[in-house]
């Protein structure tokens, strides 16, 4: 069934049409819930200090999270203090919780918890972020920025800038979900929010700003020692990828010249076992780093070799320049106290 759907998505086959009614629905449902809050029906947090939000208007993956860490990285090599806030998809609990580097993933989702390893900012995770946000800014009163990793569609919480994601898939067949994959119409004609549109795959299905994502030369291992990706060419390997696009990782080994012997696929989130990993006990495993954040805890348990292998983000200059052209203004104009107020 998912692979009917991806090719739906993508050519507005019988099916795509098929489950067009659907989506007509769909796109009313997402028109009424964006006029309820800009007319003020629905009430939307207002925040003393700039939100970014990062996101994407297509179903699954776009590469989001890299992207997050290289703006609180760039953030901090010119002297803000950045936080992050996640939903931290798949996790137990819904309320606001600091993301430690000692938390449970179970507790913290993976890519909050990635996000903390690489970058060590406060990172909040909730499923309103608009709490986790205020929680946020009252556990860490110096904090003078907020990234927020996805909510695009998450309109309880005011931005102030908007950085669109899409990957190789570009719009898809240019339909709503369910037929198609926006989960809203693209372009928006009607925004009033600045935005930043960035592409992350290597071919872009239209105009934007564009980055590229690659392999480090190097993985690393549970106790944090670098073995060079190379020395996996023509060893028997088997990679690992519970990510939204799977394929993505492996053809990335395979450019590498690394020929796994098996690939095991996951959904996205997926709450990893030593069962998913038991075809894999006589070879090394690679995977992605947010998968790591899991994988290294099963580890400890067990005698498996796995290797996490980074992703390098790199986004053209421009799209550097236009973000703190963008941010640069609200972060001079920062009050000297963080005060929360709703709008």
């Amino acid at each position: 069934m998912s692979r009917a759907i991806q090719n739906a998505w993508a050519t507005r086959n019988w099916l795509a049409c098929l489950l067009w009614p659907i989506s007509a629905l769909y796109g009313l449902l997402v028109f009424t819930h964006k006029r309820l809050y800009r007319h003020g029906f629905f009430k939307s947090a207002k925040l003393p200090v700039p939100v970014v939000v990062v996101g994407n208007v297509v179903a699954g993956g776009g590469g989001k999270t890299p992207l997050v860490i290289a703006l609180v990285q760039r953030l901090q090599d010119q002297g803000w203090q950045a936080g992050v806030i996640s939903r931290g998809y798949g996790r137990k609990g819904n309320g606001p919780l600091e993301v430690l580097v000692t938390t449970p993933t179970q507790e913290s989702g993976d890519e909050p918890m990635l996000i903390k390893q690489k970058t060590g900012a406060p990172v909040f995770v909730g499923s309103k972020r608009a709490d986790a946000a205020k929680a946020l800014l009252k556990a860490h009163p110096g904090t003078q920025v907020i990234v927020c990793d996805d909510g695009l569609q998450h309109h309880a919480l005011q931005r102030d800038l908007e950085i669109v994601v899409f990957d190789d898939r570009g719009t898809g067949n240019g339909w709503l979900l369910p037929a198609g994959p926006l989960r809203e119409p693209w372009p928006n004609t009607g925004k009033v929010i600045p935005q930043i549109v960035l592409h992350t795959g290597s071919k872009p299905a239209f105009g934007g700003l564009t980055s590229s994502r690659r392999l480090s030369e190097k993985a690393v291992s549970r106790d944090g020692t670098p073995v060079p990706l190379g020395k996996f060419r023509g060893q028997p390997v088997t990679a690992l990828a519970a990510i939204a696009n799977p394929d993505a990782f492996f053809e990335m080994l395979k450019a590498e010249g690394i020929l796994p012997i098996q690939s095991i696929r996951l959904p996205d989130h997926h709450d990893i076992s030593l069962a998913d990993l038991s075809s894999a006990f006589d070879t090394t495993v690679l995977c992605t780093e947010k998968d790591a954040v899991k994988l290294f805890a099963l580890a400890s348990a067990s005698t498996m070799d796995i290797l996490a292998v980074p992703l390098e983000f790199e986004a053209e200059p421009a799209f550097f320049r236009t973000f703190d052209d963008l941010l640069s203004p609200l972060l001079s104009q920062l009050p000297s106290s963080h005060g929360t107020q709703t709008a």
